[in-house]
């Protein structure tokens, strides 16, 4: 069993601005690319027996601009669907939720945290039966809420791990336990 590497997309306009960017297919900013293109010197020493990506074009420029242009789609990585509040900031949603959190509360016509669990938990299956180590190309709640599953954690617990957009994160094992190795590098 090898380790799980996690690369959140590069920036894209509605990242920058705050605003809830789920199934919205937005492109990269000049500066998400270029975050993009400086992945590639840090991950290009490592092999990896497996490369999965969103389906979502942030994802997929960011995994072709860090060197792995034949990244596999994978449709369990495509980040939380926040139904009635794509595109809208956390402060417009407690305007009229107080209090609310994509962790604790629901979104409205988007998906549950259970949803997003059973389709991570088998991104998670899928790291674990690979023959090395995984690269992951996917988006900040989706990977969160991915690392609270590797560490055996219930999926909200990913709400202790903020992300930042253009990183890499390694996540692996101190003997049998699954353990973060490195964070928002």
């Amino acid at each position: 069993m090898g380790d799980g590497w996690l690369v959140r997309h590069g920036e894209t306009e509605w990242s920058r601005d705050g605003r809830h960017t789920g199934s919205t297919d937005l492109p990269l900013t000049a500066d998400g690319e270029a975050a993009a293109r400086e992945l590639a010197p840090r991950l290009a020493g490592q092999h990896f027996a497996l490369v999965l990506t969103s389906p979502l074009q942030r994802a997929r420029r960011t995994a072709a601009l860090a060197g792995f242009p034949e990244a596999q789609v994978d449709e369990d990585l495509v980040e939380w669907h926040y139904g009635d509040y794509e595109g809208v900031t956390t402060d417009e949603i407690r305007e009229q939720v107080p209090g609310w959190t994509i962790w604790t509360h629901p979104c409205p016509n988007g998906e549950t945290a259970e949803e997003v669990a059973a389709r991570l938990e088998r991104v998670v299956s899928r790291c674990r039966e690979a023959s090395g180590d995984v690269l992951l190309v996917g988006h900040g709640h989706a990977l969160r809420a991915l690392v609270a599953l590797w560490l055996e954690q219930p999926v909200t617990e990913g709400r202790f791990f903020r992300l930042d957009t253009g990183t890499v994160s390694v996540l692996g094992h101190e003997r049998e336990t699954p353990v973060l190795v490195h964070w928002n590098a």
